[in-house]
């Protein structure tokens, strides 16, 4: 298992952080998503290695921004 903690700009009330969650959870090899509104933070654990490309392109697909750490 993999835990990768992200933040996520423009995310602005829970539907936000809810459309974030929904879409990172359905990206290959994620077991569990967890989204802190507040903090602007997404954790993310997988399976095994992440491709945060994919994380990136399903959260850019609904309108927020990724900044990698």
């Amino acid at each position: 298992m993999s835990t990768s903690t992200y933040k996520v700009s423009g995310m602005t009330c829970s539907g936000c952080a809810g459309k974030v969650k929904t879409e990172i959870g359905k990206v290959a090899g994620v077991s569990s998503v967890e989204v802190e509104l507040a903090t602007g933070e997404v954790t993310v654990t997988s399976d095994g290695p992440l491709d945060v490309t994919q994380v990136r392109d399903v959260v850019e697909e609904v309108g927020y921004e990724l900044v990698a750490s």
